[in-house]
C-alpha cells in the first residue's frame, strides 16, 4: 500500500558537476549520501555526457528492500534519459529489463520536467536558475 516517503534536497546538494541531488527514504530517515557517490561516479563515466553543462538530477533512494540510484539528464532538446542502478547483494546493478524508476520518483521527475521547462526550455536558458530549483524549495 502506497505510503508517502519524505524527499529530500537542498540546493547546495549538487556533485562537482552540477547534478543536483535528492533523497527518499522507505523509512523517513536521513541517507547516507556519501554512500550513493562512488556510485554515481561510475554511472557517469560509462555515459557519453558533458555534465558541467548538461541539467541533470539524481535520487539516491533508499527502498523498502533495496537501494536505488537514479540518475536523470536532459539531451536532444527535451528527452530525458535515465539510468537506474540497483545495489544488490552482488553489488551495484544497471540492468534496465529489471530495474526502473519506481512511483515515488514520480514526483521528483514531475517537477524536474516544470523546472527544467521554466530555466532551459525556454528563450533565455540558465542552468543555474535550473540547479537552484528544488521539490520543496520552490
Amino acid at each position: 500500500m502506497f505510503q508517502p516517503r519524505q524527499i529530500e534536497s537542498e540546493p547546495s546538494w549538487l556533485d562537482e558537476d552540477g547534478i543536483k541531488i535528492y533523497t527518499i527514504s522507505a523509512v523517513n530517515k536521513p541517507i547516507n549520501r556519501a554512500a550513493f557517490m562512488p556510485r554515481l561516479a561510475e554511472v557517469k563515466q560509462t555515459k557519453s555526457v558533458h555534465w558541467p553543462t548538461t541539467p541533470a538530477f539524481v535520487i539516491f533512494h533508499e527502498g523498502a528492500s533495496c537501494q536505488y540510484l537514479v540518475l536523470a539528464w536532459w539531451g536532444n532538446d527535451n528527452e530525458l534519459f535515465t539510468s537506474v542502478s540497483v545495489n544488490t547483494s552482488s553489488g551495484w546493478v544497471e540492468d534496465p529489463a529489471q530495474y526502473s524508476f519506481c512511483l515515488w520518483d514520480l514526483e521528483v521527475f514531475w517537477c524536474e520536467r516544470n523546472y527544467f521547462i521554466e530555466s532551459i526550455y525556454c528563450s533565455s536558458p540558465d542552468i543555474g536558475a535550473y540547479r537552484n530549483r528544488r521539490v520543496g524549495c520552490g
